[in-house]
């Protein structure tokens, strides 16, 4: 019997075995309606990484199927005139967390956490963010959103003890490009 295989198979049941916490992230949204979250969302700023420092024009496209589902990420690099790019993430609800805690992989046996902290009622602006608060998206059904609904959703990002001075608008027109406040 290989080794290699073996080992690999215990490191990757381990790992999604401790990628789940036994009691949900604090800070979720009650319950998400998951038919009604469905669809786009402009990024209208995020604390950038690596994936998406310098991007523009960046939404993501949310088809939901059950529990399960696909989280497309569509952008361009650093230009609205270059070529729009593309990335795909399947995911899965976690039972028992009102629907606003995801599980998503880019590539088995990796899994990310997707906790969905805020959803208006209307279910036009969103908060999404990640367990200890290292990433976090203000995302919305329209490409811009008037400053005074973009700072108060900063300050629910505030009161759940994210650092808001690390997030960053998304340009989403030409014209943002270089403003201050915008990546």
């Amino acid at each position: 019997m290989k080794l290699r295989p073996v080992l690999l198979a215990v490191f990757c049941a381990l790992g999604l075995t401790a990628c789940v916490p036994a009691t949900p992230p604090s800070g979720l949204h009650k319950q998400v309606d998951l038919a009604r979250y469905s669809g786009r969302w402009y990024i209208i700023a995020n604390i950038p990484y690596f994936a998406e420092r310098g991007n523009v024009a960046s939404w993501f496209d949310v088809t939901i199927n059950g529990d399960r589902g696909i989280d497309r990420y569509v952008a361009r690099e650093r230009d609205f005139a270059g070529k729009e790019f593309t990335f795909d993430m399947k995911f899965y609800v976690v039972p028992g967390t009102g629907n606003a805690y995801w599980r998503e992989t880019p590539l088995w046996p990796i899994y990310l956490s997707y906790l969905i902290h805020y959803v208006d009622a209307d279910y036009r602006t969103a908060l999404v963010g990640y367990p200890g608060g290292s990433y976090g998206w203000i995302m919305a059904r329209t490409p811009e959103l008037p400053e005074v609904e973009y700072q108060a959703l900063l300050a629910r990002f505030g009161a759940l003890g994210y650092d808001t001075t690390s997030f960053r608008k998304v340009p989403q027109t030409p014209g943002q490009i270089g403003k201050p406040g915008f990546q």
